[in-house]
Formats: structure tokens, sequence, C-alpha cells
């Protein structure tokens, strides 16, 4: 049962930000050799240069780190990166978990600080969603706007928060709201006002949560009652009976915006120490060792 419990955690940490702390799971990340940082640091020029080009001043960008791959996920935490941001440009505007002080905050990262470290070493992915203009603009302005993006943090963080409540929120739940915030207009408020509205606004136009099928129910409450970022009392009970949880992540938030953001584009990035490859487009994602294929761009790393 501890092993089960522990690879729950690790699977459902993925929105967590990796800081000092006791729990096993708040651990710092690993450092890479020179050569490791090296070509990380090259993959990440490549992905800014994509985003300059792009003309836009906003995407979402979703890192993986986390191995969701039961769950058939690659990405497991989604933020906003910004080209006007006051700390770098294309810094990451995202919720993260303080694990020495239990408690969300949004924070502003550099693309690098973003990505090292949440990969592996040699293998990395990176997916971009650029947003149609009209759709990018009101994006934008409500992410660069401290006070906006504040009044919809929640007090409390659950890893495994259920979409469509308020008691608790997760990295890509305020990310997802967000969106809902700035493109439906909501009304200006605390966070107690703003998030319902902004729930009820995307569950109105269709938005699905990812599902996790934990498939046995022991499991489900015995994560609950040992790992404190993981909670139960928002789900509904027909879903803690069925021992599954519905909850914002990257990939639920790219399937809205490719529902309902006509002209959004994707592009997905990956490097496996020898070359990185770029794919365009809403087709099938790259390999997960990433081998190109006859559509990607090849750019070496030797």
């Amino acid at each position: 049962m501890n092993r089960a419990l522990g690879l729950l955690a690790l699977l459902l940490v993925g929105c967590s930000a990796a800081q000092a702390g006791g729990l096993r799971f708040c651990e710092q990340p690993k450092q890479l050799n020179a050569s490791q940082q090296d070509k990380q640091l090259r993959f990440i020029a490549i992905v800014k240069d994509e985003l300059e080009r792009s003309g836009q001043g906003v995407a979402l960008v979703s890192r993986a780190g986390t191995d969701l791959s039961r769950f058939e996920m690659r990405y497991s935490h989604a933020g906003l990166a910004l080209r006007d941001s006051d700390n770098t440009p294309w810094s990451v505007r995202q919720l993260y978990y303080v694990c020495d002080e239990a408690a969300p905050k949004l924070y502003d990262q550099g693309l690098a600080g973003f990505l090292i470290g949440a990969n592996q070493a040699e293998l990395g992915f990176l997916s971009v969603v650029l947003f149609p203009p009209a759709e990018a603009a009101a994006i934008e302005r409500a992410a660069l706007d401290k006070r906006s993006a504040l009044q919809l943090l929640a007090p409390n963080y659950s890893a495994n928060a259920y979409a469509f409540s308020t008691r608790y929120q997760n990295c890509n739940q305020w990310v997802a709201e967000l969106l809902a915030a700035s493109l439906g207009n909501l009304g200006q408020g605390a966070v107690e006002d703003v998030r319902p509205q902004a729930q009820a606004w995307l569950k109105a136009q269709g938005y699905r949560p990812a599902l996790f099928d934990i498939g046995f129910t022991p499991l489900l409450w015995g994560a609950a009652a040992f790992i404190p970022w993981v909670h139960n009392d928002d789900h509904p009970a027909d879903d803690l009976a069925a021992a599954r949880y519905l909850v914002s992540m990257p990939a639920s938030i790219e399937g809205f915006v490719q529902q309902t953001m006509a002209g959004a584009q994707r592009i997905e990035f990956c490097h496996n120490g020898r070359h990185v490859l770029v794919r365009r487009g809403w087709g099938p994602g790259l390999a997960e060792a990433c081998v190109a294929e006859a559509q990607d761009t090849v750019i070496e790393l030797n």
C-alpha cells in the first residue's frame, strides 16, 4: 500500500513546484552536468525563437515532468508565457505549490527555469499553443494584470482539485479559470466571486477536465489521508465511489482551446540530447523517444 500511495503522489504532484522541504516529493531537482545544461539551454533558445516569430505576446506552455503515461497524458504542468513579462521576456506566469509554506503562490519564472530540471536530463518535451489574435489580446491583458491574476488564485491547493469546485485549486485549474475570466469578460471581484463564474463559463462552453481513473478506492482514500496536497472532499460522491478524479490538466486546456478558438495553433517540441524536433499542428504527438517523423523539423544539437 505504501508503494501504491507513493505512485499516486508522484502522479498527482505534477502541478507542484520542486521546492526545498522535508517531504520526499518536494526535493530539489537533480543537477545537470555542463553538457546536459548546454543542450537544454539550446533547446530553450529554439523555443524562444519560435515564440518571437509568432508575433504574439502570450502562449500557453505545458511541460512534461511527472510520468502520466498510465493515464495516457504527457504534460503535467501548464502556465502562460508572456513576452512582456516584468521578470524577463517569455517568463511563465503560473501557480505553484510552495512546499516550505504549504501554500499556493503565483510565480513568474524564466522559460529556462520552467523547463530545466522538470524533464529528464536527456529527454524533454514542451507543448506551445498560440491563441488567435483577438483571444490572445484578452488573455495577455488578464495574465499581465497582477490584480486580475491574483483574483483567481485560491488560498487552498490540491494537486487533484476537482475542476468544478472552488474549495481547492491546482496549477492548471488557475490557467483554465484565467482563460475563462478573460474570454468571458467576467466581472471583477474577490476570488470567491470570480472563480464560480469562471467555472460556470467553462462548463457552459463544454470544457472537459482530464479523467484520472485510479481504479482502486482504498488507494484513493489512502492518498488523501497521508499526502498533504491530495484531497477528496471537493469531488462528487459518484466520482469517489468509482475511484476517479476529474482534474484540469494541460491536455484538457489544450483540447478546449482547439475546440473553441478557430485558428489556434499548436507547436510541440522535444529533445533527446542529439537533436530537437519541432512538430506543428493538432495531429498525433511526438514519439516517446523523440524520434523524427516526416512532418517534423529536425535541429541537430551535436
